[in-house]
């Protein structure tokens, strides 16, 4: 009797128990009947799934770019366009470099041609002075122009007393090697008189004297002249540095000449 009478009160406390607790144990229905209950009326569909969302505030930025982003939303998930969108590399234009202006003055000065002047020659000193250029072969680039002084000096073998001492002395003349001479015979004073050259220095002339000394013509004489003198003057154009050198090479052997450049004539 005892042992029914426990038996009974076990039952009617389980049973209670499980009327008052039994929903908590189970979970689902009475959680089902509490999500019910959540506010229905507050509750709005999307009309777009959450993948589309994430693509269209991916693209967003990309507002720059309107027609990628709108193919790129259309056809591909949310995640490729991010990818696309961070990792795209940035595209810089490089500009060339800009191309230096040609300087003018320097264009100009390559252009401009040089021209030189070598002289002044007279005598036996232009002689020698044209077979020197004679062998440069210099053609269309060589000229030459005449410069007259109003006096100067000469060297010249004094009066001599007929023509056959004349004739004499300009066999001795032509043994030294001397070409460029001239027997005066216009002048009272100086008649039969052979002049060997004229110069424009006194220091010229004699440098020329002790020169025809030296080849055996002791007689030479250095003197003034009171009448205009000419001068022989070399112009020559489209000098380079190659005819340069030589041209200043034979004037080395010119010891009264001058070599110098000068501006060519249109």
């Amino acid at each position: 009797m005892r042992v029914l009478f426990v038996l009974l009160f076990l039952l009617t406390a389980g049973f209670f128990a499980f009327m008052q607790w039994g929903g908590m144990l189970t979970g689902a229905p009475k959680n089902g009947q509490q999500q019910a209950a959540l506010n229905p009326e507050k509750i709005k569909l999307l009309d777009r799934s959450p993948a589309k969302q994430m693509a269209a505030s991916a693209v967003l930025p990309l507002q720059s770019a309107p027609v990628l982003s709108a193919t790129l939303a259309a056809s591909a998930p949310a995640p490729a366009v991010v990818a696309l969108a961070s990792s795209a590399p940035v595209v810089t234009q490089v500009s060339a470099p800009p191309v230096p202006a040609v300087n003018a003055t320097a264009a100009k000065a390559v252009a401009v041609k040089t021209c030189m002047e070598w002289g002044e020659f007279s005598g036996t000193d232009l002689e020698r002075s044209e077979k020197e250029l004679a062998d440069l072969k210099l053609g269309s680039q060589l000229g030459r122009r005449t410069v007259e002084y109003a006096s100067g000096y000469w060297v010249y073998i004094p009066p001599l007393s007929g023509k056959e001492a004349v004739n004499k002395k300009i066999a001795e003349i032509r043994a030294a090697g001397l070409s460029d001479f001239y027997v005066v015979r216009d002048s009272r004073q100086w008649y039969n008189a052979i002049s060997l050259g004229v110069f424009k220095t006194e220091e010229a002339a004699k440098s020329f004297q002790g020169f025809v000394h030296k080849k055996g013509l002791r007689t030479a004489k250095v003197g003034e002249r009171k009448r205009k003198l000419k001068f022989t003057v070399f112009v020559i154009s489209n000098v380079d540095a190659t005819l340069a050198a030589r041209l200043s090479a034979l004037r080395k052997n010119f010891a009264h000449s001058e070599l110098k450049k000068v501006p060519c004539a249109d």
